[in-house]
């Protein structure tokens, strides 16, 4: 049987994420999850791909507030998540994408700066933002997402980490991989073939297996490089052409709530990817 066992929510780009018990699905993905992201001084998007030091800055939401902490230094940051931004607007860069968003304020980017020791501004999008997915991929041709890499959201098997796991010559976190939705049951990798599943009520479309980066290298605790696993091992048995995969980006078709212990139910499935054995 197969049962959401874990979510997640990451409201900066880039920086720690928040476990949950349950979810408010949204047109862009999972409430608060990447609403906010880093910029440098021409607006493009900062990441843990060029600034592994962006883990150690953990995120968590009480009540409505947004709170940042350097865990190194244990300064927090608290942002009102009812009016998080100015009217300084910015455009900002995702890879390919450019959209509207606006400043914090300038005491939340001045923060990040002398954290960071390097410009940087904390944006926000607001809802009159709409960056849209890449249409090769859509459903409906409408679908959007927040300032995650490219689709509102990303869903593995705890059985794929279990199996990759027992390749590795010491076992990582799930973390590593940033997925927004974990669940049991199932074989390894099988979520690769997912089309269309349901989680309790609430309906999804798996689009596309996810390309995985460097970034899955870096220790999410520490915020430091920890060699080259699990890419290393990846690559012998996970890469089709030129593209390393672990997990399953995922459009979504029903707003709704979804809890951990929801089951998931697979309604239809798509042709696998081809792995070369390298």
């Amino acid at each position: 049987m197969l049962k959401l066992s874990e979510i997640y929510i990451y409201p900066v780009k880039s920086l720690g994420g928040i476990a949950l018990s349950k979810a408010n699905i949204t047109d862009r993905g999972l409430e608060n999850d990447r609403r906010f992201m880093l910029v440098d001084e021409n607006g493009r998007f900062l990441s843990q791909r060029e600034f592994s030091v962006l883990a150690i800055f953990q995120t968590e939401i009480i009540d409505n507030s947004l709170i940042i902490t350097n865990r190194k230094t244990g300064k927090e940051l608290v942002i009102n998540l009812s009016q998080p931004s100015s009217t300084n607007a910015i455009q900002a860069t995702v890879w390919d994408d450019t959209v509207e968003a606006l400043e914090v304020s300038k005491e939340a980017s001045q923060w990040f700066t002398e954290a960071l020791s390097f410009q940087a501004r904390l944006v926000y999008m607001p809802e009159e933002s709409h960056r849209k997915t890449d249409a090769q991929y859509s459903l409906k041709g409408d679908e959007i997402t927040s300032f995650s890499d490219g689709y509102p959201i990303l869903i593995a098997g705890q059985a794929s980490l279990d199996d990759l796991n027992n390749r590795l010559a010491s076992a990582i976190n799930i973390n590593r991989f940033r997925p927004n939705l974990v669940f049991t049951g199932g074989e390894p990798f099988e979520e690769d073939a997912w089309h269309e599943f349901t989680v309790g009520d609430v309906r999804f479309f798996g689009v596309k297996p996810c390309a995985r980066c460097i970034m899955t290298t870096i220790d999410q605790a520490t915020g430091e490089k920890a060699g080259k696993e699990p890419l290393l091992t990846l690559n012998k048995f996970r890469k089709a052409g030129n593209k390393i995969l672990f997990g399953q980006n995922v459009l979504i078709s029903q707003l709704g709530e979804i809890a951990v212990g929801d089951s998931i139910e697979v309604k239809s499935r798509q042709k696998l990817a081809k792995f070369e054995i390298v």
